[in-house]
């Protein structure tokens, strides 16, 4: 993406709430009409359960009562439709700004020093190169180590839900990530599960 973010989509409350409950988000942006559970039945279950990732709740309705309830609930900001695009991302920016001294900018696995702020990565202090996409997805690993990651969900999380590109494309990427982190001196953190997908381990390295 142009904003370098990369998106997990949901289709209702319930998932969610699953999603966040597993998942270590720099943001979450909730509808409040969702399906199944409203963005305050969400809001409230995932702070119920201490997920402090920032909240940014949309909405058609401006009434002061619903953006004192979303607010109450535990939501951090809320924007109501219709917005431009670029101003979610400059409320997301400032939402993860704000939550910086509670949250971590680098993800760490081993050798590999991942800088989710400055955008860079380096193995033993050096600094690899790395295009967005390997980027996104890296860190979708590293978020998520030890953890068992279909095809589909890194699609979903990296690229749009409705793209077409085809699973095989996350295999080509997984090898250039390979390949980059063995020449660096990483070693192959990568586990593929044959027919499901792949497994990140520092400890494999």
């Amino acid at each position: 993406m142009e904003a370098r973010m990369a998106v997990d989509v949901v289709h209702d409350g319930e998932e969610a709430v699953a999603a966040g409950l597993v998942t270590s988000y720099d943001a979450i942006v909730l509808d409040i009409m969702l399906p199944v559970l409203d963005g305050f039945q969400v809001t409230r279950r995932l702070r119920d359960h201490r997920v402090e990732s920032p909240i940014l709740m949309l909405t058609a309705r401006d009434s002061v009562d619903d953006r004192v309830a979303g607010l109450e609930a535990g939501a951090d900001d809320y924007l109501v439709k219709p917005f431009a695009l670029r101003e979610v991302v400059a409320r997301l920016r400032a939402l993860t700004r704000r939550h910086v001294p509670n949250r971590k900018s680098e993800l760490r696995a081993g050798k590999v020093v991942l800088d989710t702020a400055a955008h860079t990565m380096r193995v033993d202090g050096e600094y690899v190169e790395l295009t967005n996409k390997e980027f996104a997805i890296l860190e979708y690993f590293l978020l998520n180590q030890g953890r068992l990651l279909t095809r589909g969900q890194i699609l979903d999380h990296v690229w749009d839900y409705d793209f077409n590109g085809g699973r095989n494309l996350i295999e080509v990427y997984v090898g250039r990530l390979r390949s980059k982190l063995i020449q660096a001196g990483a070693g192959d953190p990568f586990a593929t599960v044959r027919g499901s997908g792949y497994r990140y381990s520092a400890e494999r390295g």
